[in-house]
């Protein structure tokens, strides 16, 4: 399994996508094509943890009156499930690994994971 989750209205999920050869690699649009149950559940289980799937800065957070940090593990998982902007992307996932986000440390170890030096 070799699965990117992306948006592709998110400049830095493109610019991210863009440094690799995702040539056999499955692309897929979260926006289009949501995360499934299933999906989520293999993401979970190399994660440990729905919160490391769950980004901060879904405008969802403010639409809904969310207050994060009173949010458990289930309420992750319910709002992953609900609306793709609460995924935190892009999503990197292969058999073995995961990489989640696009903060500069998990940039740099997909760039590891590629081969590719900036």
């Amino acid at each position: 399994m070799k699965k990117v989750f992306y948006l592709n209205t998110c400049d830095t999920c493109r610019k991210i996508l863009a440094q690799f050869d995702l040539t056999d690699w499955e692309l897929r649009e979260i926006k289009k094509e949501p995360v499934t149950k299933e999906e989520l559940a293999e993401m979970h289980k190399k994660t440990k943890s729905y919160e490391a799937l769950f980004s901060k800065k879904s405008t969802q957070i403010k639409l809904r009156g969310l207050d994060v940090k009173s949010l458990t593990e289930k309420d992750f998982k319910e709002l992953l499930l609900d609306h793709y902007t609460f995924l935190k992307r892009p999503v990197f996932i292969t058999d073995k690994e995961i990489f989640v986000g696009n903060d500069k440390k998990n940039v740099e170890e997909l760039q590891k994971f590629f081969g590719v030096n900036e």
